[in-house]
């Protein structure tokens, strides 16, 4: 055998790493040989985004050594590539970055730049006879009919699609995806599968982090992660994966009763009344006569593929989207357009969805970005209240994130960071909670108390709830209500 094949393509051994003074990789070991694909499994917060940055260089090690053994075979290609939850787009002149409602404004998303030129931006790894092309990346990903779509107006399907394109554009040896199927709809997880196969049988060694037992085919080996340790690898047709564990995570009904009743509550005809609703960007038709009426205290879902207009739906509700002014809309008994400010809007609606998550300023600490609530700010730009904190932190309790009420967005797991999130969405006790695909990054028993604790706040309080998801089973039992989208319509 040569030595290309013995050498291990990746060696990490007994690696440690520190972040603001806390452990989060302790002693790990880790070996990839050429030929391997991985999976990092393992409950949210287990280290497995931690794992994949070392990989990448973006992490440095407090202890222990990495080797990457690509000199051999593969000199002229990129080493590694890792696409990450997060994007890092930039405007047109590649100065600043895209901000929240940024999409939604006609007059400052033409800033952005779109999906040819970002493409055409990439450093592309001329490796003799590379596989994967700018004309095969777009032709593979479907990103043809996105060419001329601004990348701020991407779905966060399309979103991944374009960054598994830019990835794949570099031929690299490694392709690192920490947890690429959170978000994406039945179809394109499939597709997401496939694709994964043909990236390995050209060369690429895949390593992905996954909340999911939905694997490609291509996967060989699983590594099992608990609090920054690796504990069993194997190859994948030997691996027994833990069983959920039985025992449902506390609720405590009565302190959520006094967080949810504590105000006056205000009562509303319609929350949400539509009629006839129209969005189109140039001769794009985002939302084709949209119909919907929601009426105080009622459950809904609402469903639809990646693409299917929900995001603007809900940009719409949330006073987000400028074009709410062109189109028939009540909110909270009052018609759009009469008046009302955009405060008066989101003063009465708690919120989460990716997009919030993907543009949050990520140095502030836990309590401020649940406080940053009661003011509808993404960050908290004044002096913290102590009565206010008081509450921040009472629902930092009640979703078990005490820890993490100093500790910084950007330092916390995923999950972590979307329960602050879900707290700063319910810290003002609104009328409305917007729930837009809510559990991405939690873990299987993470997502069944939030479930639980959903059903509960629905339970003891008239909140009026929408719900997005693209997995049927993370419903809350409590939404009775359906309304679906496919490409801009209502279907049945």
């Amino acid at each position: 055998m040569s030595d290309e094949l013995m050498t291990p393509l990746l060696s990490i051994q007994k690696a440690v790493v520190k972040q603001s003074g806390k452990t989060i990789l302790d002693n790990l070991s880790f070996t990839v040989q050429q030929g391997e694909n991985w999976v990092l499994a393992g409950a949210s917060g287990s280290g497995k985004t931690a794992l994949l940055s070392v990989i990448a260089g973006r992490l440095p090690l407090n202890g222990g050594s990495i080797q990457r053994n690509f000199s051999i075979a593969h000199s002229q290609a990129k080493p590694i590539a890792l696409v990450d939850t997060k994007h890092h787009f930039k405007n047109s002149s590649n100065t600043t970055d895209f901000y929240y409602q940024q999409r939604y404004n006609a007059s400052e998303s033409d800033e952005g730049a779109t999906v040819r030129e970002h493409l055409y931006a990439i450093e592309v790894s001329h490796v003799d006879g590379a596989y994967w092309t700018l004309d095969k990346v777009t032709e593979r990903l479907m990103l043809t009919p996105l060419l001329d779509k601004q990348l701020i107006k991407l779905s966060n399907g399309e979103t991944k699609r374009l960054l598994i394109a830019s990835a794949l554009m570099k031929n690299p040896v490694l392709l690192l995806l920490d947890n690429p199927l959170s978000g994406l709809d039945v179809q394109t997880r499939s597709f997401f599968g496939n694709l994964i196969d043909e990236i390995t049988k050209t060369g690429i060694t895949v390593i992905m982090s996954a909340n999911t037992h939905e694997l490609p085919k291509s996967i060989t080996h699983v590594a099992l992660l608990e609090q920054g340790a690796i504990i069993s690898t194997s190859p994948i047709a030997d691996f027994q994966w833990p069983e959920p564990i039985s025992e449902e995570l506390s609720i405590d009904k009565d302190k959520i009763s006094f967080l949810v009743n504590v105000a006056n509550k205000e009562t509303f005809r319609d929350i949400v009344k539509l009629h006839k609703v129209n969005v189109k960007y140039g001769d794009n038709q985002i939302l084709n006569n949209v119909d919907w009426h929601i009426k105080q205290g009622e459950h809904w879902a609402l469903l639809g593929p990646n693409g299917a207009g929900k995001s603007t739906l809900l940009s719409l509700i949330n006073g987000d989207n400028p074009q709410a002014y062109a189109n028939d809309i009540i909110l909270f008994d009052r018609k759009r357009g009469t008046g009302e400010s955009i405060w008066d809007i989101k003063r009465k609606t708690g919120y989460i969805s990716p997009e919030l998550f993907q543009y949050f300023p990520s140095d502030s600490s836990g309590l401020q970005v649940i406080e940053s609530g009661f003011y509808d700010t993404l960050g908290l730009f004044r002096p913290s209240q102590p009565a206010k904190q008081a509450v921040a932190m009472q629902w930092m309790d009640v979703l078990e994130i005490q820890p993490y009420a100093r500790q910084l967005l950007k330092n916390m797991p995923a999950s972590a960071q979307r329960l602050c999130l879900l707290a700063r969405a319910l810290v003002k006790n609104p009328p409305l909670l917007i729930l837009d695909e809510p559990t991405q990054g939690l873990d299987e028993q993470q997502r069944q108390h939030f479930k639980n604790l959903i059903d509960t706040i629905c339970s003891i309080s008239p909140i009026t709830l929408i719900y997005v998801t693209h997995y049927q089973e993370e419903i809350p039992n409590c939404v009775d209500q359906v309304l679906r989208l496919d490409k801009g319509n209502v279907v049945n």
